[in-house]
């Protein structure tokens, strides 16, 4: 498996959160044991060893560089405080700490961005790298330090990387890291110095996680191998503006020299419409059903449109998928139903008279955790020492991306919008076709070294305006299908066509200007300056000071010509599907103070279609999660109430199913035949749709919303978009015949389980809800399998689902419904990002934790995230929490879903994900005297 930050989830052995001090001290003995022995490894790992790589958090160390001491303060929970006396100290500190705790993590980010995985982990990772030097982050990240950034965000970068090498300078990779010596059983790799440049391509592997539609787009594409145009705009529902509100409601936007109120009032002007969730090209329809619960047998498919979106592109793009599936995640998964929640009050609406803002980014879960805490202070701010900050922020950048200073507080989510286009391109000879001339690729070659093997050199192609062809890297994307479906406008299939990405992260950008510029800002107008230089990845940015509420999205957003709305591949052949432009900063929407006193972001639509002249994407999260936090935010403030810092800690934690308040009723209302089904039905009598971790009724819910969406959708899905151990019985290619030995063929998916669908988001609750009052729907027909009866209708589908989760239940759980619970089925493992993936038992046992019984679920505030065509295990998660209080930001809460440590036998490895599981908020000293007070620890650095 490759390395990456992405938790795995199953149903595997493991001891509960409650006895990780216990299993510490058992994986100790474990490699003594190994030691005693005689196991090679042992030698390596003995409990010395291990500490070795331990920071120090007391006394006093020497770094040549500094200009003044610093001091390091570190809380019970190792968390650290920097205190400096200019700029450059306290970034060179940071960069010296994070090390200290991070930077085998940061070595791994760094050969991630870099597309030099192999160097650390051999031949695996060939393939990995052989993608990501195609996109080519770390050229492009360089290009922006050497072109793009200020000369005070080189100077931060450049202290940064100093304080790095500070902490290198003299240490053997066991002295830094005990994964470095696992590693030197297979290599002998050695970490290199940190430069700048490593810092800013983290921003690249963050975007290109954020990227926005890309999965949509190939998904919508390979869905017309087997679905119509209408089936396909039934599976993409339009978004509900009635029922879940956008973000911005009362705000403004700039456009063609106007401003337009988004209250609902006349805008002035003719709004643009967003575009649709259609395709492009027609298909043939599904065929009738077989046999073993699956949609056996599947029609012709018909002809295609101007994309050429038939076998030839399917081809393509199942092959980029895959590579997509292998490739490490840095921050999250990209999928639909993943992305986090914010939301700030006024004071006119809070206990304390001003602001509250919270938020929970959903990110794949990792150890460690994708955040590092941590607080960096100037002991006097002035032109020389200008930061007084706390928050999150990642190891291996300086500043703080997400937190509060003295005057302000923000928070971010992904906002969704569109800014990566696939393009289908016709290759001739070395160029490709443009406008009916064939144009050369730009070329380079790169190498690309291997741990105990042979370097390995690819050729990487890029059209002349940039986009680098996908198509090179993959055995597959390289098959153009013969029988591609194009109309008589479209160049000759040839060979066939390959796939070129358009990504705005592609171009150097200032991102990390903006983390600064944030960081310094002490009002809304400087905080809206700084928004404006954070191009990529384009997020959702709340804000509070101690009077006044805001939001603002930034990005670099692309515009596309009349017809094109990014939801497909586009022709790459036709200049006319090149993106036209950017929208300005003031084009955005903004909202300022609203009337409402409060502002929520949880990835729904930012604006309401009707209002905005700009398509900003077609694939918006629904807005599920969204529109319950406003809901539980007006009925705490109605009729006078107040929100506490306590009561936004409660919202963050509401596991509330919405699509179980749409569907129990139905369910309830159902003849089951069988008494033992008839008893889980049961459970859900007078349950109030709570999904914590000890209810049974939320356990049989969740298994009867997933087969319900297996019978529905899932058997009816292609291949490309099924999760690898699904397999059913098909109608074999130019059969016209019934369904018999003859005729029919196994196919089985071909998507790793947690990105395979359906997978169970709030865009399947609004499919299903939209489909509830079509009873006779063909979605909601299934066959007959074994002892199962076929279903018809919806009623018939839904008694199905019903006794098929009964069952399974029953084999995962046993037959006593008492003993269900739903966190024995929705369990988190946290697993080191590389070594506890692969290699010896003892050494993943020594580096992984877990499982967690978890509340919470997909599509809930909190948001738990599972895959239900993959299982009911943890996928992604609210990789932190925190809640500002802008009245005394000493009173604010957080934590962080590991710890500040990477070392595995830290104190701080995991000792925050119990209190994380619970729900727990942890006090966040600011003041120099809260600090002073939560101080345990403290690390003197002198010049």
């Amino acid at each position: 498996m490759p390395p990456n930050t992405t938790a795995t989830s199953g149903d595997k052995p493991g001891t509960s959160g409650r006895k990780k001090g216990r299993k510490a001290r058992l994986v100790v003995i474990l490699l003594v044991l190994a030691l005693i022995g005689g196991i090679a490894f042992g030698a390596f790992w003995s409990i010395s060893t291990v500490r070795a790589s331990f920071p120090q958090t007391k006394g006093s160390v020497t770094l040549e560089g500094l200009s003044g001491p610093v001091d390091v303060k570190r809380d019970g929970y190792g968390i650290p405080q920097i205190y400096a006396s200019s700029d450059a100290d306290l970034f060179m500190a940071q960069g010296y700490v994070q090390a200290q705790d991070r930077f085998y993590e940061m070595d791994v980010r760094r050969h991630l961005t870099s597309g030099r995985l192999s160097e650390m982990f051999g031949k695996g990772q060939v393939k990995n790298d052989a993608f990501l030097r195609t996109l080519g982050w770390d050229r492009v990240a360089k290009q922006e330090y050497d072109t793009k950034l200020s000369a005070s965000a080189k100077q931060y970068l450049q202290a940064y990387a100093k304080g790095v090498n500070a902490y290198l300078k003299g240490k053997d990779g066991r002295d830094i890291s005990l994964e470095y010596a696992a590693l030197g059983f297979t290599n002998d790799y050695k970490p290199a110095e940190w430069t700048p440049v490593d810092s800013v391509a983290w921003l690249k592997a963050m975007a290109w996680d954020l990227r926005g539609n890309m999965r949509d787009e190939t998904d919508r594409a390979l869905m017309t191998s087997r679905l119509t145009p209408q089936q396909i705009r039934e599976l993409y529902p339009d978004y509900p503006y009635d029922r879940n509100k956008p973000i911005v409601r009362e705000g403004q936007y700039s456009a063609l020299g106007k401003s337009f109120q988004q209250d609902g009032a006349s805008s002035g002007t003719s709004a643009g419409t967003q575009g649709g969730q259609g395709t492009q090209g027609t298909t043939g329809t599904p065929g009738g059903t077989g046999t073993q619960g699956t949609q056996g047998t599947t029609g012709t498919a018909g002809g295609t449109g101007t994309t050429g979106t038939g076998a030839g592109l399917t081809g393509q793009l199942t092959g980029l998928t895959k590579v997509l599936d292998d490739l490490p995640t840095a921050v999250g998964v990209n999928g639909q139903g993943i992305g986090s929640n914010s939301w700030v009050v006024s004071g006119a609406h809070t206990i304390t008279g001003k602001p509250l803002l919270a938020n929970d980014p959903h990110l794949s879960a990792s150890l460690p955790s994708v955040w590092y805490q941590m607080g960096l202070h100037c002991r006097s701010l002035s032109s020389k020492c200008q930061y007084d900050v706390a928050g999150y922020t990642f190891a291996g950048m300086p500043g703080v991306v997400i937190g509060h200073n003295g005057k302000i507080a923000w928070g971010m989510t992904n906002s969704g919008v569109d800014v990566s286009d696939l393009y289908l391109e016709k290759i001739s000879g070395d160029g490709y076709l443009y406008d009916g001339k064939v144009r050369p690729f730009r070329t380079r070659e790169e190498t690309i070294k291997v741990a105990g093997g042979s370097s390995k050199k690819i050729v990487v192609r890029q059209t002349a305006d940039g986009m680098p062809l996908l198509s090179d890297r993959d055995d597959e994307l390289v098959e153009v299908g013969r029988k591609a479906g194009v109309d008589t406008a479209a160049p000759d299939r040839g060979d066939g066509y390959g796939i070129a990405l358009r990504w705005t992260a592609l171009d150097p950008g200032t991102s990390m200007d903006a983390v600064f510029a944030m960081d310094r800002a002490s009002d809304w107008n400087g905080f809206r300056k700084a928004a404006s230089l954070f191009d990529v990845p384009s997020q959702n940015l709340i804000y509070a000071d101690s009077e006044n509420i805001g939001y603002t999205l930034p990005g670099k957003i692309p515009t596309r010509a009349t017809g094109d709305d990014g939801s497909v591949p586009a022709p790459g052949w036709d200049s006319k599907y090149r993106w036209t432009g950017f929208l300005e900063q003031d084009e955005l929407p903004y909202e300022y103070n609203p009337k409402r006193g409060y502002i929520v972001t949880a990835n729904q639509a930012v604006v309401d279609k009707d209002k905005y002249p700009y398509t900003l994407t077609t694939d918006w999260g629904y807005g599920t999660r969204s529109q319950r936090i406003a809901d539980l935010i007006e009925s705490k403030i109605k009729d006078g109430g107040k929100v506490s810092t306590d009561d936004m800690r409660q919202m963050q934690l509401d596991n509330s199913s919405e699509i179980a308040k749409l569907l129990v009723p139905k369910l309830l209302k159902l003849d089951l035949d069988d008494p033992e089904v008839r008893k889980a039905q049961k459970l859900l009598e007078g349950w109030d749709y709570t999904q914590d971790a000890d209810s049974a009724a939320a356990a049989y819910f969740n298994a009867v919303w997933r087969n319900i969406l297996k019978l529905g959708f899932g058997d009816k899905l292609p291949k490309e978009l099924r999760a690898k151990n699904q397999c059913l019985w098909v109608e074999r290619a130019g059969s016209t015949g019934p369904l018999d030995d003859q005729t029919k063929v196994r196919e089985c998916g071909q998507r790793d389980a947690d990105q395979a669908q359906p997978d169970g988001g709030d865009r399947w609750f609004e499919v299903v809800r939209t489909l509830m009052d079509k009873p006779d729907s063909q979605w909601w027909q299934a066959p007959k399998s074994g002892n199962r009866p076929a279903a018809h209708d919806r009623d018939e589908l839904f008694t199905r689902a019903m006794i098929d989760a009964r069952w399974e239940l029953t084999a995962k759980l046993g037959k006593d419904i008492d003993t269900w619970s739903w966190g024995r089925l929705h369990r988190l493992f946290l697993k080191n990002q590389t070594l506890g993936l692969q290699g010896p038992e003892v050494l993943q046992y020594a580096l992984n934790r877990g499982p967690w019984k978890l509340s919470g679920g997909e599509a809930t505030v909190n948001a738990t995230g599972w895959n239900a065509a993959g299982g009911y295990g943890v996928v992604w998660v609210p990789s932190m929490r925190m809640v500002v209080n802008l009245a005394d930001l000493d009173k604010s809460r957080w934590i962080n879903l590991s710890g500040a440590s990477g070392h595995a036998f830290s104190a701080h490895y995991t000792d925050q994900t119990d209190k994380w599981a619970d729900g727990d908020l942890l006090p966040w000293s600011f003041s120099a005297k809260s600090v002073d007070g939560s101080t345990k620890d403290t690390l003197n650095l002198r010049p």
